[in-house]
């Protein structure tokens, strides 16, 4: 698999956690193999996450983050502590990184019990082991189990290959095997993916749920065939055997569904993907709660991703409208993107949330966790739009066992 066959969503998210001067940055370089951060001997010199996808042999594709000092101080360290803190959202596998001379601080401890109380695979690093006695970096070494720190050098290379062992052999014990339609369709089945090219559509490429679902149909052997809503009726007559099913993009949902047989099983890719990152039952309780909406209510939507926003923009315009009008209530909607996620969300009544396409499974599942815990529900697009049409029982068929 080449360095860039694999989108970041799809990468492990190797994290790297530290006190400042830890030498969190020079051992990213030297487990990357790259000048990926800059390195010095002043206190802070990250201020920013830093990431790199690459190919970490022998474990595949990943996402290595270097992150700021998480003892930073003074106002703009507060800052730089919120980045390295919305990086653990993410974080599929924490490297907890300390000097091995000076040994775990308070700091570290307290980070190490935040990393285990989120039930995060953490590899200890004790770092700088070309500074310690014989005797003191023995005494590292001597430890046993998986809790025991990997002593290694950044500045001399020592220990650099267990580490990378390690990393590999948690990594793919974390790693959990998912899939789109693997257990929905056989080969030699057509499958119609229903892809409106609209002023919404990106230009001259489709949008990554739709090129992963292609990819997987290819991969399992299987037709798929593309289309606009204009075509379903012609594609189906032209079949000789109905398709398996059809999949559309969520905001097209009203205009397919009167055109596909009831015998034919309809979803879309955003129920697919929620699925796939094992949120679907979760949010389809959300969707409840659109009905339960009354006048004065917040409601947050929050896109994965950042784009240019257009005149007609699905987060923006078309879901507080739907919204509106399929509650009659007056709505106060706020909205984030990207890697920015409120980690308070008492304030709101309900979540909207985009499929989550460009976020890996830890961020999604960190954001849903958040939601819970303030008792908030949170429903994504495809979930919300099928139950404002009506057709929400119908675009989960396919899955009824599992609700």
């Amino acid at each position: 698999m080449g360095l860039n066959d694999t989108v970041s969503a799809e990468r492990l998210h190797i994290s790297f956690f530290g006190r400042r001067n830890a030498g969190k940055s020079s051992l990213v370089n030297a487990v990357t193999g790259q000048s990926l951060s800059v390195v010095s001997p002043v206190k802070g010199t990250t201020t920013d996450p830093v990431q790199k996808a690459m190919e970490l042999l022998p474990l595949g594709p990943v996402l290595i983050i270097d992150t700021p000092g998480y003892d930073d101080v003074g106002e703009l360290g507060a800052l730089r502590v919120e980045k390295t803190n919305e990086v653990l959202g993410k974080t599929d596998l924490a490297v907890l990184v300390y000097d091995a001379a000076a040994g775990m601080q308070a700091e570290d401890r307290k980070l190490l019990a935040q990393l285990k109380e989120r039930k995060l695979p953490v590899i200890l690093v004790a770092n700088k082991a070309d500074l310690l006695s014989t005797a003191a970096a023995a005494a590292i070494s001597a430890g046993e189990g998986e809790d025991s720190p990997v002593l290694v050098s950044a500045a001399t290379g020592e220990g650099i290959h267990a580490l990378k062992e390690r990393l590999a052999d948690l990594g793919r014990r974390s790693e959990q095997p998912r899939f789109l339609l693997a257990d929905l369709v056989s080969p030699g089945n057509t499958v119609i993916l229903v892809i409106p090219v609209d002023e919404s559509a990106p230009k001259g490429r489709l949008i990554l749920p739709q090129q992963q679902t292609l990819r997987e149909l290819l991969d399992l052997h299987c037709s798929g065939i593309c289309c606009q809503v204009e075509e379903i009726s012609a594609i189906l007559n032209s079949l000789k055997s109905p398709p398996r099913l059809v999949v559309t993009d969520s905001q097209a949902f009203g205009r397919v569904s009167p055109l596909v047989p009831a015998s034919i099983p309809l979803t879309s890719f955003s129920i697919l993907f929620a699925r796939y990152k094992g949120q679907l039952s979760t949010l389809v309780a959300g969707a409840r709660a659109l009905s339960a909406l009354k006048d004065g209510d917040r409601v947050l939507i929050s896109e994965g991703c950042t784009h240019h926003r257009q005149c007609n923009d699905i987060g923006t315009v078309k879901l507080p409208g739907w919204v509106r009008s399929y509650t009659g209530k007056a709505l106060d909607f706020a909205f984030s993107s990207g890697g920015t996620f409120p980690e308070n969300l008492g304030d709101y009544q309900l979540v909207i949330h985009c499929g989550g396409c460009m976020l890996n499974e830890a961020a999604m599942k960190h954001r849903m966790e958040l939601a819970r815990r303030a008792g908030v529900p949170m429903v994504n697009y495809g979930v919300a739009i099928a139950q404002m049409h009506g057709i929400l029982q119908r675009s989960l068929e396919l899955f009824s066992a599992e609700l």
